[in-house]
């Protein structure tokens, strides 16, 4: 899928011209420049989407799309993974949630880890969560997916564990070498269900916390021999797993 994709509220399949207005015309007249004739991609970031193509750009802000094809619907794939992600400093979070998405991660979880030194309380809290979600929806975009990630609420540690418990590989990164970390390059992959990779946050997991993971019954694993930053380390291990799992092939 090379055509631009852009993301609507409702999708119908083959009919009269389809109005994108709002600020996904405006992206598509305006900074896209579309023209008649150029194929685009429209989907609800659900798993829907239909080609078709630009029939005309009226003022700033509005394109009408024709020759809609059938609509069609992308199944989830399969095993799918989730990422817990302890919150880093700054605009770190959403170079996380970017570059997870990019990679095709299907759930992303804020964590409020005991290490963190970024809190997310109250309206700045909400704000940040927005910053993530809206990070996941242009970057789904950008990388052409039409199923976008889930981008839950902020979690506690119990909630963490509660997720871990549920899965059919519960997988903590766990950086201190005389812990005894399984590599994630050897960990047994489930054909199906749900991988669940717990990421901390830069000063690590901290032990009350593993205790806590691994009774849930989550295993701590290493990468390799570098200790990654919190804000790559997610996408690294989602990038194995999804090459291991077969979804990459």
């Amino acid at each position: 899928m090379t055509a631009p994709v852009f993301l609507v509220e409702e999708l119908r399949g083959a009919g009269p011209d389809f109005v994108l207005d709002g600020p996904e015309g405006r992206h598509a007249v305006s900074v896209k420049r579309l023209r008649p004739g150029e194929d685009v991609v429209l989907t609800d970031g659900r798993g829907r989407w239909a080609e078709g193509v630009v029939t005309a750009a009226e003022g700033k802000d509005r394109l009408l799309v024709g020759g809609l094809a059938r609509v069609r619907e992308e199944p989830p794939e399969q095993p799918r993974i989730t990422v817990v992600q302890a919150l880093p400093k700054g605009d770190r979070g959403e170079l996380a949630v970017e570059t997870m998405t990019e990679v095709g991660v299907d759930t992303i979880v804020p964590w409020q880890a005991a290490r963190c030194i970024t809190q997310w309380k109250g309206e700045r809290g909400q704000k940040a969560l927005a910053k993530w979600r809206s990070t996941a929806r242009e970057a789904g975009k950008q990388s052409r997916r039409v199923r976008f990630p889930e981008v839950a609420d902020a979690a506690t540690s119990k909630q963490v564990a509660a997720l871990l418990a549920k899965a059919d590989l519960a997988a903590v990164l766990h950086s201190d070498f005389e812990y005894g970390s399984t590599p994630l390059a050897t960990a047994e992959l489930p054909a199906e269900g749900e991988i669940v990779l717990v990421v901390g946050p830069e000063g690590g997991v901290a032990a009350d916390e593993l205790a806590l993971f691994r009774e849930a019954g989550a295993k701590a694993y290493v990468l390799g021999r570098s200790v990654l930053r919190t804000s790559t380390a997610g996408t690294a291990a989602a990038a194995l797993l999804l090459g291991r799992t077969g979804r990459w092939s």
